[in-house]
């Protein structure tokens, strides 16, 4: 506990000898982050909305213009396509991605703008199919002591 300052000592003097006597009783020792470095948002200049930024890294969450979003999901969209297992899935992720990018592209953009025109899904299809094909053949060649496939199974696409 601390104690009052006594009347007529300089108050730094009075600060100074409580922190000397608390260092030697040893009380600062066991403080939660000793002999860490400091955290590097205290280099930073200030930002009044620090706890905003800081609770939306916590949650995962971004904030991206909207056409900037619309071009994220597009490109994850395409990707997510080419990694699904039937063409009848493809079709669906990038028929509701093309609604969503053509309704973008005939108002005017709330940000920058968006760069992007709908995909081809013939052309996703294509390649979606060149992809699973290539894939296939490194998988049957790895497992297959021949190289080649080992039931003579063919690979079925959904129409």
């Amino acid at each position: 506990m601390t104690e009052r300052k006594p009347p007529g000592v300089p108050f730094e003097s009075w600060v100074d000898k409580q922190i000397r006597d608390a260092e030697r009783r040893g009380q600062f020792d066991q403080l939660p982050g000793t002999g860490e470095p400091l955290p590097a948002e205290l280099e930073t200049p200030y930002d009044e909305l620090w706890w905003i930024r800081r609770k939306m890294a916590r949650e995962g969450l971004s904030v991206l213009p909207p056409t900037l979003a619309l071009r994220k999901e597009a490109e994850d969209a395409l990707a997510a396509a080419y990694a699904a297992p039937s063409e009848r899935i493809v079709r669906k992720i990038i028929t509701d991605v093309n609604v969503k990018l053509r309704d973008m592209m005939f108002k005017p953009p709330p940000g920058p703008p968006l760069g992007m025109k709908p995909y081809d899904v013939e052309a996703v299809v294509r390649e979606w199919r060149e992809r699973r094909a290539t894939a296939g053949e490194k998988s049957a060649g790895a497992t297959s002591p021949g190289g080649g496939s080992a039931g003579g199974a063919t690979e079925r696409t959904d129409p």
